[in-house]
């Protein structure tokens, strides 16, 4: 009679884990919240508390490269990660140095204006 209470006990300790498994397996699920997102609400929402533009962050990466850094540190998915990517890039590169203040701006050359030509050398 003995062993018949430890299997009994056996049993009923199985039906509550196998419960409990099946229970918190269906509550447990995990969901991408940036799933559905255009690739500007996916910088806004997670890249610019760093960066202030996503200009010059591909900074001449392969796209493929880029890719796999986005999936391994930023983002929930693939998708995501290759929409990144490609909004990356798209942002092009930062030019190099600063804009010249104080360029001289030519107007189109129009057909009979005269040819502009820079001053003769002083000797």
């Amino acid at each position: 009679m003995r062993m018949y209470r430890g299997w009994g006990r056996l049993i009923a300790g199985c039906a509550v884990a196998f419960s409990a498994t099946l229970s918190v397996g269906d509550v447990a699920q995990a969901q991408n919240l940036d799933q559905g997102k255009s690739a500007p609400q996916l910088f806004s929402n997670g890249c610019t508390a760093c960066h202030r533009s996503p200009r010059g962050l591909a900074n001449g990466r392969i796209k493929l490269t880029l890719y796999m850094f986005l999936k391994q540190h930023y983002s929930a998915g693939s998708d995501e990660a290759w929409a990144l990517a490609d909004y990356l890039e798209s942002a092009g590169d930062v030019p190099h140095g600063r804009p010249r203040t104080g360029a001289a701006k030519h107007a189109p050359h129009r057909h009979g204006d005269p040819v502009v030509r820079p001053p003769a050398p002083v000797r």
